[in-house]
This record gives structure tokens, sequence and C-alpha cells, in this order.
């Protein structure tokens, strides 16, 4: 074990303070003078005069290191992605009763729909539907129209008319039925809906059908099928039969503003109405609807 001299240590010491060098490992140089007492000289195995002992440096005396923050680790991250608009349903099963007040609540509901940004900018109002809440049969048709846009009420208009003449033909009045749309807003101009925009309906018009029940039910128009029956299958090809929906029979034929614009095909129509008339068990006249 070899032994240091204090004086060389003192030299050493001397030297670094001249140079500046104030503090070394963290801990303030003791002042020369204590380097001549023995009790403060630290050997390097920490002897001093014979007995073990270290130099002590007040906490307060060293210097204060800056304040480090914690960081936490950076995880990759998949991207984020806006989630898709979920649009409220109300279920009418969760809500026994009436299927009018069921029907009122749903009303309420498609009125505050903001999903289409076009049709609710073109909108004057949504058209829900009207009649009777436990009708037998309802009519589906394309989308409101102007008049409707305008009243609020579908097939109010020269085409509802022409299906107010139709139900007459058949016995039956508005009240027997309920008639809705595919659509519960005015596409502009009356263009032919996106199937975006039957998508985004699509809820609140089966929503309709499964509180009233309807045994049958009339899609007007290649739309109307199309929407409930989700096929591609031509109108004509559709028409003569009946479809199954859930538990209603479903039959197609033409709208009555293709009628309006397309006479020879009431006559096609009124073969229709005849079938859905004897599946119900109806006999009506082997006439046309003018």
């Amino acid at each position: 074990m070899s032994n240091h001299n204090p004086q060389d240590a003192l030299r050493r010491l001397q030297g670094l303070q001249r140079a500046g060098i104030q503090y070394l490992m963290g801990r303030e140089f003791c002042r020369p003078e204590e380097l001549q007492k023995p009790s403060t000289l630290v050997s390097p195995q920490g002897r001093i005069a014979g007995e073990r002992a270290r130099t002590t440096v007040p906490m307060s005396s060293l210097p204060k290191l800056p304040e480090v923050p914690q960081l936490r680790p950076v995880l990759p991250t998949e991207p984020t992605i806006p989630p898709k608009i979920e649009l409220k349903r109300i279920q009418s099963s969760a809500l026994p009763g009436d299927p009018a007040e069921v029907l009122a609540l749903l009303d309420r509901e498609v009125k505050g729909c903001t999903a289409c940004d076009v049709l609710v900018k073109n909108r004057t109002q949504t058209v829900f539907g009207s009649g009777n809440p436990r009708a037998r049969l309802v009519f589906m048709g394309e989308a409101p129209g102007a008049d409707e846009d305008r009243i609020g009420v579908p097939f109010v208009g020269r085409a509802g008319q022409l299906l107010e003449r139709i139900l007459d033909a058949c016995g039956l009045k508005r009240d027997d039925v309920y008639i809705l749309n595919a659509l519960k807003c005015r596409p502009p101009n009356n263009r032919t809906p996106e199937p975006t925009e039957v998508e985004a309906c699509r809820g609140f018009f089966e929503e309709q059908l499964n509180v009233i029940q309807p045994e049958f039910i009339c899609c007007l128009g290649l739309v109307a099928a199309t929407a409930l029956l989700q096929n591609k299958t031509s109108l004509s090809a559709m028409r003569g039969r009946l479809h199954p929906w859930r538990s209603s029979k479903v039959v197609v034929t033409y709208h009555p503003a293709y009628l309006l614009r397309n006479p020879a095909a009431k006559k096609m129509t009124w073969e229709d109405l005849q079938f859905l008339m004897r599946e119900m068990g109806f006999e009506i006249p082997n006439s046309s609807v003018e």
C-alpha cells in the first residue's frame, strides 16, 4: 500500500484552483489550509493518520442539478381514423305500446337527421309517412317531391292524386293503408336518390315497417323496390309475383309519377293491383284506372 505526500496533493489542488476549477465529481475542493490538517486528508484507501474516515460535505453546499422532466416512451400508433357517424335508431321492440306513439318518436328523430348534407340543405322539411299505423297494406314510394316537401305529407301532388284514385278503385282509402317513401328528404330537382342516401334512410323506413308490421307491401317504382329488397332485378322481372321481406309479402308495380308520363303503363299497374287484392282476399273490378 503506497503513501501519498500531503504537500504534493496540496500543490495539485492549488494548481486546479488557479485554473478556475472549483468542483470535482460534484463536490467543492477543500481550502488549501485544510489539506495541512491530517484529519481532513483522504488517502485513496480512505485512511487519515491511521484512522478510517471520510470528508463530509453538507448537502446544501452541493450544486443543484437542473430538473429533468420525466419522459414517456413514444410508442408507434395506428393513424387516427375519424369514427363513422352512427345515427340513433329507435328500436320498436324496446318500446312496447301504441305503434302510433312509436312512429311519432321515430318521426321526431327523422326531423333531426343531418346525415346527407345535400338533402339537408335542399329540404324544407322531412316527410315521414302517413296513414294507419296498424295497416295491413303499406305503399312505399321513392322520395318526396316539391309538394310533399312543402306540406310534409307523402303523395299529395299529382302522383298522389293518381294513387288515391287507384286506392278508390280497389275499395280503399288513405286512412286504410300507410304510405311512406324510402327517402325522407326531397332530392334536388327531384333527381333519383343516390345509393348512399338510401342507405342513410334505411334504418328509418325499415323501422317504420317493423312498427307497423304490415302483411303486404306494395313498392311503387324500381327505386323503392331496390331499396327494400336490395336486389338489382329489373322492375318488369319483379312484377306479377310475391317477394318475401321479413314477415311481409311484397308486390312491385310502377310509380304513379311514371304513369303520368306513360299512361300506357296504367293497364299493367292495374293488373298488379288486382293480383295484390286477390292475395289479400279481395276481388276488384276488371277495369283500369284513368
